[in-house]
């Protein structure tokens, strides 16, 4: 069967990065991702071989058109996200995407019951005629409009924000879409990889494919929205049972002077860190009464010393932590604080990942299961590297077409203008 997609894109350049050893030492979470990569659709590609889907350096170029043949070869097909992307996308337009682009005045909610001429043009947004006020049909149609467009409890009034959304038309929301699409197409095409891990900082979830078929999946606590988790592919090579948390060297400035300032050098004592003299194989462990810790919280250089949390059930890593090698500090790993998966909002850490299962997760990458002792940084290689792909998806496939979530990093509005240049106003005068 042949799925044909057509749609405006433009290409953005790909950055392809080759693993090495940072300059300088980076601690457990990330530094900034450096400005040259726009990471409203741009992945890091750490490993080259994870490139998978376009050339390196890649120079922008307009793609008018995709056209994919999924019978032609399993192999070639694209990642299956992609596709349920892109069936999403024909379902949108086929549905809200014909409705009438007319645009409904701001002002008071409209509720059962309102009349007048904002109702009317609503009526006509929604595809309905003028006349007949504010019914239960208008009230049923605005709730559905709100549950796909991720627009908060799907009440039926239409207020501030519902209307905002309306009269951004459903060009806008077409290309929310394709941008996803952008994303999900660098993931690994159908065939590439035995297995692979999806990490999706959109939703805060992380997904195991297996043959390409989804096989489990959990949530996730990723970077809070100044300490993004950025998009990436890299190679998960080795786990760490009863790890050290590493303090990066700008936290020891901001987070661990002050509270040295505040509690004493107690403070290593009571959460368990320890301070040595660099980040090299053979420093030394240094008593913290010893240090000028004022110099270094108004130092503007970074600290050489390394701070480190002892491992334990304190540990901000947990019991384990999955390592793949990259300049920007990231891990996925387990943590202390379980409660925080009952949380909506689970964008709150410093970039890193934190898994809500690192047991199933560890099952799922050591299938012949592994038992670690109590020994403090006990490195267990992977049998074979594992891709991990982090990317960050907005718009969810569903049965009916697509649901809309937020975007917490900004990442859309930054990938609008890089894909379609200056956005247009496409709801029409009322």
């Amino acid at each position: 069967m042949h799925v044909r997609l057509m749609f405006g894109l433009a290409a953005v350049s790909l950055v392809a990065l080759s693993p090495a050893q940072a300059a300088e030492p980076r601690g457990d979470e990330p530094i900034a991702v450096p400005r040259t990569i726009k990471q409203g659709i741009d992945f890091v590609y750490v490993d080259p071989q994870m490139s998978t889907v376009a050339r390196k350096k890649q120079r922008p170029q307009n793609w008018l058109a995709r056209i994919f043949n999924p019978a032609a070869s399993r192999r070639n097909q694209p990642n299956p996200m992609f596709l349920d992307l892109a069936r999403g996308l024909q379902q949108y337009q086929a549905s809200w995407g014909r409705l009438p682009q007319v645009k409904v005045s701001a002002g008071p909610a409209l509720k059962r019951g309102s009349t007048g001429k904002r109702v009317a043009a609503l009526r006509q947004r929604l595809g309905l005629p003028a006349a007949g006020g504010y019914d239960d049909r208008v009230a049923q149609l605005v709730s559905a409009y709100q549950q796909v467009h991720g627009l908060g409890n799907p009440d039926g009034v239409a207020g501030r924000a519902t209307i905002a959304s309306l009269n951004r038309g459903s060009t806008y929301y077409a290309r929310r879409i394709a941008i996803n699409m952008e994303r999900a197409w660098r993931l690994p095409t159908t065939g590439t990889f035995d297995r692979y891990v999806v990490v999706d900082s959109g939703s805060a979830q992380t997904y195991l494919f297996q043959r390409d078929r989804l096989v489990d999946g959990m949530k996730v606590i990723v970077g809070a929205p100044e300490s993004k988790t950025p998009m990436m592919a890299v190679l998960m090579r080795n786990a760490k049972a009863n790890p050290y948390w590493h303090v990066p060297p700008d936290l020891i400035r901001s987070m661990t002077a002050k509270k040295v300032k505040e509690m004493g050098p107690s403070y290593f004592q009571q959460f368990h860190y320890e301070v040595l003299s660099d980040w090299g194989p053979n420093a030394r462990r240094v008593d913290p009464k010893t240090i000028n810790w004022r110099a270094i919280a108004s130092a503007r250089k970074e600290p050489t010393i390394l701070v480190r949390q002892k491992p334990g059930p304190w540990n901000s890593m947990g019991e384990m932590k999955f390592e793949m090698p990259n300049d920007f500090g990231i891990y996925l790993h387990d943590t202390p604080l379980k409660e925080k998966f009952n949380l909506t909002d689970r964008w709150i850490s410093n970039g890193c990942v934190r898994l809500q299962d690192y047991r199933r997760f560890a099952t799922w990458v050591f299938p012949r299961g592994v038992q670690p002792s109590s020994q403090p940084e006990q490195v267990i290689p992977l049998p074979r590297p594992v891709p991990i792909y982090m990317t960050y998806l907005t718009v969810a496939p569903s049965p009916n077409g697509v649901v809309f979530r937020g975007d917490p990093y900004g990442f859309d509005a930054q990938a609008m203008p890089q894909m379609f240049g200056p956005q247009l106003r496409v709801a029409s005068a009322s």
